[in-house]
């Protein structure tokens, strides 16, 4: 057999120049549209909420930049993980798996939407802003992509801060600095990527295993993976109030923020009670919901002048 055909079977062909260049989709694919979407949601909200109003131009680059940044990082991922993604169902007709885009150009085109979108938004916003942008790149690539995430069950644990981090770059491009409000959205974000990922990975064990991904079902069992999702998200649900308590907004958020969080808590309980792929599927749905829902009412609350929480003084 032909090498090129051996390759074909593991998903790592080069592709024939004969078949053409790669289409505009295929690169779109490369960034990772719908994980884009959600990093751009609440780079947004981040933006928002922050004490200063940038010009309109000024804020519609630094979204486009948290935008082209995400999507870099996930081409540079997507080389990466080129052999891994070969052999997983959910991610085997990628581009480069599949043969559509050359590894080269992947990691090319990823490395360039980088490097512009940190330097666009230091000259046109600030570099604070640039920096943390930068290091998200550089820790979603190197530390979660590179080095977690084949070595420990703790990959999702430590690489979530990467995907924590656009509200608080957000934040940076309009006001110069980090607050405390900035770090609790990215609290949020980062307690909430274990139970997401872990959901997902339940019910699609066979993938990682194939790939030999130690995601913790693989490791440690469904019955302590269960036990985990619930830890989290009991930890979660109150941190979800925490904008509201530290004066970020007000009481509508409070009551709304209260129901997701004990919806969440209830759908983790029926997975470490019941772990089965409905189960886990239900989880898996409603957490994106959750995140989306929360970070709406950020801004709804905002938006409307919601009245504040006041904590009584001793």
């Amino acid at each position: 057999m032909p090498v090129s055909d051996t390759l074909i079977g593991t998903g790592l062909a080069e592709r024939d120049p004969a078949e053409g260049a790669a289409s505009p989709g295929d690169f779109l694919a490369l960034l990772k549209p719908r994980v884009m979407s959600l990093v751009v949601f609440t780079g947004l909200v981040g933006l928002y909420l922050a004490p200063a109003t940038p010009h309109p131009v000024i804020a519609a680059i630094a979204v486009l930049c948290i935008a082209v940044a995400a999507g870099a990082s996930g081409a540079i991922n997507m080389w990466y993980d080129r052999d891994i993604d070969a052999v997983m169902t959910r991610t085997r007709d990628r581009p480069i798996p599949a043969g559509r885009v050359a590894p080269e150009e992947a990691l090319a085109f990823g490395v360039v939407l980088g490097g512009g979108s940190v330097m666009v938004m230091g000259l046109a916003v600030n570099w604070l802003a640039a920096a943390l942008l930068a290091f998200t790149i550089a820790f979603y690539v190197l530390v979660y992509t590179v080095w977690l995430k084949r070595r420990t069950p703790l990959n999702i644990v430590i690489g979530g801060a990467a995907g924590a981090l656009p509200p608080v770059v957000g934040w940076a491009a309009a006001a110069g600095t980090v607050s405390i409000d900035a770090l609790v959205l990215f609290a949020i974000i980062f307690m909430w990527t274990p139970p997401h990922f872990w959901a997902l990975c339940l019910y699609r064990c066979a993938d990682y295993r194939a790939a030999g991904v130690p995601m913790l079902p693989l490791v440690s069992g469904t019955a302590a993976t269960g036990r985990q999702i619930v830890i989290y998200s009991v930890i979660l649900a109150p941190l979800g109030v925490a904008p509201s308590l530290v004066g970020t907004v007000g009481l509508l958020y409070a009551v709304v923020a209260t129901v997701l969080g004990i919806l969440f808590v209830f759908q983790a309980v029926r997975v470490a009670l019941e772990t089965t792929e409905r189960r886990c599927r239900q989880l898996f749905g409603f957490s994106i919901v959750y995140l989306f829902l929360l970070f709406a009412v950020l801004v709804v609350d905002r938006a409307i002048g919601a009245p504040v929480l006041t904590l009584p003084v001793p």
